[in-house]
C-alpha cells in the first residue's frame, strides 16, 4: 500500500513537471514568419516620391491603386509613402519599390539601380520650377536675394530645387555664398517658409501650388509667384526590372487609359494632370544634359541635408 501511494505520487510530480515543460514551451514559442507567404508573391509596392505630405498622397494616390487592384487579376499593388525626399532615394535606389513615380531626376538614377523607365506624367509644360514671395515683400529683381534665406523641399527635388537653382545661378545668384539654402522637407513646408517670414523666397512646382491655393487659400493669397523657370519632362514611371511582364502591361493599360473614361479622369483631377503617357529611356535625355550642366556649374546633387 505504501508503495502504491508513493508511486502515485511519484507519477503526479513527473506529470507536474513534464506539464510544467510544456507550459513552458507554449509560452515561450513564437511562431517565425520569416518566408514569405504564398501570395505574397504576388503584392507590388508601388512608391511615390513625395509630392505632397504622406495624408494628402495616400488621398491624390491611393484611388488610382484601388482602381488598378479592381482589374488586375491575381496581384495587387500597395501604396507607400516615404517621410521625406531623403527616406524615398534610399528606398527607390535599395530596389524596394516595386513599381514608382519618381521625379525626372530619380528616374534617371533609377535607371542604375534595376529599374526600367515605362512611362511618365504628362502635361510637360507643368513641369517648371517657380519661385514664390510674400506680396508685400521688397524683393523686385533677382539680386535682391543676395543676403536672404531661400527655402526647397530637397536637394534631390528637381523642379522644386534644382531648376530654381539653375535660375538663380544664370540670373547672377552665387548659389553657395549669396543666399542661404533652407531644406525643409516637402511642398508645403516649402511654402509655409516664405509665407511664415523664415525666407525670403520659396521653390516650389504648379501642381503641388494650385493644390495649396485651393486647401490653404487664405494662406496663399498673401502669397505670389514671382519667377518660373523652363519646363522639362515630367515625373517618370518606373519598374524594377524582376516584375512579370505580363504585370507590367497590364498596369500600363490601365494606367495610360485613364483619360479616356470619367472614373480615370476624375483620379487624374485629384493629380492636377490631364493623363500619363509611354516614355522610355531616351525621353528623359533632356534630363541628363540639364542634371549634367547642374552638376558641373552649380552644385552636386547628392548632399547633405
Amino acid at each position: 500500500m505504501l508503495f502504491k501511494k508513493r508511486y502515485l505520487l511519484i507519477l503526479s510530480l513527473m506529470i507536474f513537471f513534464l506539464s510544467g515543460c510544456d507550459r513552458d514551451a507554449e509560452v515561450k514559442y513564437i511562431p517565425l514568419y520569416s518566408e514569405i507567404a504564398p501570395l505574397s508573391k504576388n503584392i507590388y509596392i508601388f512608391g511615390i516620391h513625395p509630392l505632397h505630405n504622406p495624408t494628402r498622397l495616400f488621398e491624390v494616390y491611393q484611388p488610382l491603386l484601388n482602381y488598378i487592384n479592381a482589374r488586375l487579376k491575381g496581384a495587387e499593388l500597395r501604396l507607400e509613402a516615404s517621410r521625406n525626399y531623403a527616406a524615398y532615394d534610399k528606398k527607390l535606389f535599395g530596389g524596394h519599390f516595386h513599381f514608382s513615380l519618381p521625379n525626372p531626376y530619380q528616374t534617371v538614377t533609377s535607371t542604375g539601380h534595376g529599374y526600367k523607365i515605362f512611362g511618365k506624367m504628362g502635361d510637360d509644360k507643368d513641369f517648371r520650377g517657380i519661385i514664390l514671395v510674400r506680396r508685400d515683400s521688397d524683393i523686385e529683381r533677382v539680386s535682391d536675394l543676395k543676403g536672404k534665406i531661400v527655402s526647397y523641399p530637397a536637394p534631390t527635388a528637381l523642379a522644386a530645387t534644382m531648376m530654381p537653382q539653375w535660375f538663380l545661378h544664370t540670373h547672377g545668384i552665387d548659389i553657395d555664398h549669396d543666399i542661404t539654402n533652407d531644406y525643409v522637407g516637402s511642398q508645403e513646408s516649402s511654402i509655409m517658409n516664405v509665407y511664415l517670414g523664415r525666407s525670403a523666397a520659396a521653390s516650389t512646382w504648379p501642381p503641388p501650388w494650385r493644390a495649396f491655393i485651393k486647401e490653404r487659400p487664405e494662406i496663399a493669397e498673401k502669397v505670389m509667384v514671382k519667377w518660373q523657370t523652363e519646363a522639362l519632362p515630367s515625373n517618370g514611371l518606373v519598374v524594377r526590372k524582376d516584375v512579370p511582364q505580363a504585370v507590367v502591361d497590364v498596369v500600363s493599360s490601365i494606367i495610360f487609359g485613364l483619360h479616356t473614361h470619367p472614373e480615370g479622369m476624375k483620379i487624374l483631377e485629384a493629380m492636377e494632370l490631364s493623363r500619363y503617357e509611354v516614355a522610355d529611356d531616351e525621353t528623359y535625355a533632356p534630363v541628363r544634359r540639364f542634371l549634367k550642366r547642374f552638376e558641373r556649374e552649380v552644385r552636386p546633387i547628392r548632399m547633405t541635408q
